[in-house]
């Protein structure tokens, strides 16, 4: 089983490399979605949370606002450092925990695919067989990210800011998708990708 983590910078097309991946067979773990279980009422990080940040973050049923405290957070770098210091470890638990369960059935996945937006960031690297960075130029994302998060121009920059450059997450780097052109043109980038496989950084 190889296990690739797959990255890259905010609205550079992470999604559509993953749900390409899908498609041509690999399973998928996707870090966001487990994060979004944490922080339901009554489950793992979301007390601390509302310690952290107070109710003025949650919505009329408990439930934690989480684009109103991302507008926070992106603008507060000490705060986006609590928020990941909650959220990082308790997502990297389960994500082992998901690895060690896919690799121990008798058929497991012939590729497992850590789908992280912080895969770096968070230390997650040393999980993984390979790293997939997915890389969009700037203006591209830029305009990608203001249209899917209905952003203004200064609060998609304080977003793009407040992660780690895409040149430094490249250098990580065993696969680098360009998804700067056409969807066929990414699909294309990503099976020749996976028929050529990579040296496993662990092996």
């Amino acid at each position: 089983m190889l296990v690739v983590g797959l990255t890259g910078g905010i609205a550079s097309g992470k999604s559509t490399v993953s749900r390409i991946l899908r498609e041509v067979g690999a399973e998928i773990i996707d870090s966001d979605v487990i994060a979004h279980e944490l922080t339901r009422p009554g489950s793992g990080c979301y007390d601390q949370i509302v310690e952290a940040f107070g109710e003025g973050f949650l919505n009329p049923d408990g439930s934690l606002n989480r684009r109103r405290l991302g507008r926070r957070v992106f603008d507060r770098p000490d705060e986006l450092r609590l928020l990941n210091s909650i959220l990082h470890p308790a997502v990297i638990v389960i994500v082992k925990q998901m690895i060690r369960e896919a690799s121990s059935r008798p058929s497991p996945p012939g590729v497992l695919v850590l789908d992280a937006p912080l895969l770096i960031e968070a230390g997650m690297v040393p999980m993984v067989d390979v790293v997939w960075v997915v890389k969009v130029d700037e203006s591209t994302q830029m305009e990608r990210l203001i249209a899917r998060d209905r952003l203004s121009l200064d609060e998609a920059l304080s977003r793009i800011r407040a992660q780690m450059p895409l040149q430094d997450k490249i250098k990580f780097a065993d696969v680098v998708i360009d998804n700067s052109g056409t969807i066929e043109e990414t699909e294309r980038q990503v099976v020749a990708s996976l028929a050529r496989g990579a040296n496993p950084r662990n092996g």
